[in-house]
């Protein structure tokens, strides 16, 4: 319902209604009083009727409002909000879009890969998305999607990591964004940016622990061990590893292929494609190694010659061996970390060591790993003051000399 107000500052009376999910207040020279009330009160009761009847005429009851250009706007947006929305109806359901969209993904993709997705799709977006249609998503659904997954417990009973849910994600923001390019709405994914995930957990094991661990662990596992230690090789390239990738004549390990839910797959980038140089103790291990399973595929395999299983190994072999050791419960994942430090302490060349740990530059070597390595990359000036020190030193004595 409209009224009719007054303002403080002159006493002259004003219409207050609502047009066009508009609040609009146009002013009067009307003094404040009962008869110029009651008139506007008739003007305003007909402006309400014709509002309902979807005949109201701005302009012609108030042709010189500055509102007329913002009504006009509001207008067009409407109407094209309105046709927009006409087009998102038109569109597929999003379970019927996001599997033909897996299905012309297939092609490009590993089969890991397809199988990531497609649990993806069916465990959280489907359910959750499927019968709606994709055009008609917005920004609102996803984020409160994305809140509610925070909520979920995991495997752990712990709620699901950043991590975790940017992976779930993922294929939701492809999905809509593919979606909004093909049948031309904006995307309602614009604008929402990725969880923030803490950075890794870095423990790299000292070359004590590592000797002691060489020492003490299983006879069969002995060279497993010391290759991961000394390669940076990570855990899918080692179990996925064939003899046929071993070059002991030039002593360098061709890591081309990874082994992901018990197949052999083509590595995951370029840059983990790559030709690991052997060190001196590498070497013997997979001489070693090779007199026990030379004869078969896999360079590290059970009894029948299939690939080992990562999670067998870890609780059976790694974690039994820590706790008698005494050492910390840490992911075998760790040995790769091990490998860079060890390398890094040794004063190798950090782009040397980027290669080998398939990264594409020095970035991350120094990112993830100087604090553990203070000799070779500290800042605090210790090699600028010897430099000095040595420079003033001899420049001193010449002085010395010059005074004699």
């Amino acid at each position: 319902m409209g009224s009719i107000r007054h303002r403080v500052d002159t006493g002259k009376l004003f219409f207050d209604f609502q047009y066009a999910g508009i609040r609009c207040r146009e002013q009067t020279t009307l003094d404040d009083n009962p008869s110029n009330r009651k008139k506007m009160q008739r003007v305003l009761d007909r402006i309400e009727e014709e509002i309902s009847l979807g005949t109201f005429d701005y302009a012609r009851y108030f042709p010189s409002s500055k509102m007329l250009e913002k009504l006009e706007v509001s207008r067009v947006q409407s109407r094209s909000a309105k046709i927009a929305s006409e087009e998102s109806e038109d569109t597929p359901t999003f379970e019927e879009f996001a599997l033909q969209w897996v299905d012309e993904m297939r092609v490009q993709w590993r089969n890991t890969q397809i199988k990531t997705v497609s649990n993806t799709l069916s465990k959280h977006l489907i359910p959750t998305f499927g019968k709606k249609r994709v055009g008609l998503i917005t920004k609102r659904d996803v984020m409160a999607f994305r809140s509610d997954l925070a909520k979920v417990p995991g495997r752990n009973g712990k709620a699901l990591s950043a991590s975790r849910i940017n992976h779930i994600l993922t294929p939701l923001r492809m999905i809509l964004n593919e979606a909004a390019n093909r049948y031309e709405f904006t995307s309602p994914y614009h604008g929402i940016k990725s969880l923030k995930v803490p950075r890794t957990d870095v423990q790299p094991f000292s070359l004590e622990e590592v000797e002691a661990i060489l020492r003490t662990v299983r006879a069969d596992f002995r060279n497993y061990y010391l290759i991961r230690f000394f390669t940076g090789l990570r855990t899918s390239e080692i179990d996925g590893l064939r003899w046929e990738k071993v070059d002991l004549q030039r002593r360098q390990i061709l890591v081309h292929e990874a082994l992901v839910d018990g197949e052999v797959v083509p590595t995951k980038n370029d840059g983990s494609f790559r030709a690991v140089e052997m060190s001196l103790p590498v070497y013997q291990a997979f001489q070693e190694q090779h007199l026990a399973t030379g004869q078969g595929n896999y360079v590290f395999c059970t009894r029948d010659g299939t690939p080992l299983q990562h999670g067998n190994v870890t609780k059976r072999v790694w974690y039994p061996l820590l706790r008698f050791l005494g050492l910390k419960r840490r992911r075998p994942y760790q040995t790769r970390h091990t490998a860079a430090t060890l390398w890094l302490a040794a004063g190798e060349s950090p782009e040397w060591i980027a290669r080998q740990m398939g990264h594409s530059t020095t970035e991350m070597l120094f990112r993830i790993y100087s604090r553990y390595v203070p000799n070779l990359t500290r800042q605090d000036g210790s090699a600028m003051e010897r430099l000095l020190l040595s420079r003033l030193a001899h420049v001193s004595t010449r002085e010395g000399h010059e005074h004699d």
